[in-house]
């Protein structure tokens, strides 16, 4: 866990190591399974990916947001080598464990909310997404599930009819689940001129009293901040004012935290930067384990347990070493700073993308909070996205050792998730390497 926070380029990207490894991977794995970078990592340290090939790449996205709190974080390494050592497997509801106990009690202290809260642990975001569904259906005894659009959710069958853009995730995998709704979304950038957040509210409401029936639904999902869908921030006023008609009709609202939770925005989770709203559920993953594969639901225990015993859990949900680095985690997102230095790099994030936004009427808006910001390119003087030059300022950052990440149902996002370990050295040199790919393909 030495090393050095710097990038370095010793060959073309992808170098002649990782070519090799290419052609062994193209011979055996699914072609299912896509590569946005063909560049094979060996190690990685905080905010600095090695490859085969000895070059190191400046991290600008956590393996999509899972890495908040640095690569290789040695507090974690350390909790998961413990763990491992002592204790793999008995499954949690056969024989269980402190440590899941533990997780819990810091999941259910950090979520939002003055109610008591309960919670449950899986594998995947899908996974808890999936089950939050099957929650909120038993607690209300009703059915339906609304959705926004824009929204991502999962790659299963269930979640694949909860997302809003069909390709990739869901082009030839049909039929998929029913009883799915999907209402607008509040779209800051694209709804008309002045809409505030509690019209684009009523509008979706309108939506889905005439289309399923408040009686009908048993939860409404929604991210608090849209990942895949391209960091989309709703208006503010928007979450509460559906949140409140929740609570009117007897409706779960859940917020899918995948993305947006675990210090990410400079809170535990988005939810809290919006007054007035208070999800009865929250679903968790990516940041919660720092790269073990750990996923959650935590909310209103009166809801929680409305399963039956054994009507949730899962082989692996929950693993010994899982919670163990979920623990290790969440202690350090308890006791450090780590809050402050997300918006610290927020705030960098912003002004730096803002000042280019000025030089380069590419970048059509500028939005985020706290360590999760994003630019949108479009045509310059309209708001027609512009996907290809979105491609060709990705393919300058990757072959110039900054790892960036895309997003948005436009194909038109890029994104920034660095870990927060990042230094303000790192994270200026890899926005003077996006600054430079802007300038070459205006």
């Amino acid at each position: 866990m030495s090393l050095e926070q710097k990038r370095i380029l010793l060959t073309p990207l992808p170098g002649p190591e990782s070519a090799k490894l290419q052609d062994r991977r193209v011979e055996v794995v699914s072609a299912g399974v896509g590569t946005m970078l063909p560049i094979f990592i060996t190690e990685a340290h905080g905010a600095i990916l090695k490859d085969a090939d000895g070059n190191q790449l400046i991290d600008m996205g956590s393996g999509i947001g899972v890495v908040t709190i640095g690569h290789t974080n040695p507090q974690l390494v350390e909790a998961v080598q413990n763990q491992v050592a002592k204790l793999t497997h008995t499954l949690f509801t056969v024989a269980p464990y402190e440590a899941y106990v533990r997780a819990a009690e810091l999941l259910t202290q950090a979520a939002p909310g003055s109610h008591k809260k309960k919670a449950a642990f899986f594998n995947s975001g899908a996974e808890a997404v999936e089950n939050a569904v099957k929650i909120a259906r038993k607690a209300t005894g009703r059915t339906e599930i609304a959705v926004f659009d824009h929204a991502y959710h999962g790659r299963t069958n269930l979640t694949m009819a909860m997302n809003f853009k069909a390709h990739p995730y869901g082009t030839g995998f049909g039929p998929l689940a029913g009883s799915v709704h999907h209402a607008p979304m509040s779209y800051p950038y694209r709804d008309p001129e002045g809409m505030s957040g509690e019209e684009a509210a009523t509008r979706a409401i309108n939506y889905l009293e005439k289309r399923v029936g408040a009686s009908q639904l048993a939860a409404v999902f929604i991210e608090p901040i849209q990942g895949e869908g391209g960091f989309i921030v709703p208006a503010p006023g928007f979450l509460a004012t559906l949140d409140s008609w929740c609570k009117a009709n007897g409706i779960v609202m859940v917020a899918d935290e995948v993305q947006s939770g675990m210090a990410r925005t400079g809170a535990w989770f988005a939810s809290s930067w919006e007054e007035g709203y208070d999800p009865d559920l929250l679903t968790v993953a990516k940041g919660i384990a720092g790269g073990m594969p750990l996923s959650g639901v935590v909310g209103r225990a009166e809801i929680m347990d409305a399963a039956h015993a054994g009507g949730l859990g899962g082989t692996f949900g929950g693993s010994p070493t899982a919670v163990a680095a979920g623990v290790a985690v969440m202690e350090q997102y308890a006791s450090g700073n780590w809050f402050a230095r997300a918006l610290e790099i927020g705030e960098i994030l912003k002004t730096r993308l803002n000042e280019l936004q000025m030089s380069y009427p590419i970048i059509g808006d500028v939005r985020g909070k706290g360590a999760m910001q994003a630019i949108e390119l479009v045509i310059p003087q309209t708001q027609t996205p512009n996907p290809d030059a979105t491609t060709e300022l990705m393919k300058h950052c990757h072959q110039n050792g900054v790892v960036i990440l895309n997003a948005g149902t436009y194909n038109n996002v890029i994104r920034f998730l660095p870990p927060l370990v990042i230094t303000d050295e790192l994270l200026h040199e890899a926005l003077d390497v996006l600054a430079a790919g802007l300038a070459k393909i205006s």
